[in-house]
Order: C-alpha cells, then sequence, then structure tokens
C-alpha cells in the first residue's frame, strides 16, 4: 500500500523552507542582517514543524534520506545559481550520486 500523498508535500514543504533557510543563512553575513537572519530563524523553526509531522506518519530513514539528499542538492544548486559558485564535475557527480541514493533509499523502503 502506499503512503498517502500529505505527508510527502509537507516533506517537500519542509525542504523547500530549509534550503530558503540554509540561504538566508548564507546571505545573513554570520547573522548580522536583520532580514536574512530573520528568515533563518523562521525558516528552521517551520521546516522542522514540517518535518515533525511527516514523521508521523513516514518512516524516519527514508524521511531523512529524502530531507537530506534533496535539501543537499536544492542548496548546492542554489549556490551555483544564485551565489556564483562553480559547477564542477566532481560537485555535479556528488549530486547525480545523492539522487542516486536518495532514489535507492525510497525504493527500497518498506
Amino acid at each position: 500500500m502506499t503512503a498517502p500523498v500529505i505527508p510527502y508535500l509537507l516533506l517537500v514543504l519542509a525542504i523547500v523552507t530549509e534550503v530558503i533557510a540554509t540561504s538566508a543563512l548564507k546571505a545573513s553575513d554570520g547573522m548580522t542582517r536583520l532580514w536574512p537572519a530573520g528568515i533563518v530563524v523562521v525558516g528552521y523553526a517551520v521546516a522542522f514543524l514540517l518535518l515533525a509531522q511527516t514523521l508521523k506518519t513516514l518512516p524516519v530513514g527514508l524521511t531523512y534520506a529524502i530531507w537530506a539528499g534533496v535539501g543537499v542538492v536544492g542548496v548546492a544548486l542554489v549556490g551555483i545559481f544564485y551565489f556564483g559558485e562553480t559547477m564542477t564535475l566532481a560537485k555535479a557527480a556528488g549530486i547525480a550520486l545523492i539522487i542516486v541514493g536518495v532514489i535507492l533509499v525510497q525504493t527500497n523502503s518498506a
């Protein structure tokens, strides 16, 4: 039986919120800029509340694999497209391996 859609939607929202908060952490310049620092605090609080709701239904191993993997890929892409970080072959390979790893965990979860 497949899991309901709502926990996965909450997980996607948690990941998006966490990526926004992490990006704001970079923009906060060491938590010295008010608006980005506020986004960090609120963003992480919302992300963890959404993650906690997700864990009521989905297995913790699956949830954390998706959360961590997609979050890392999301932040890496924000770094490349927003903060001007370079995309190297090694970084691209790492992102691809993370995606494959998350897929393997997801398809082999009970």
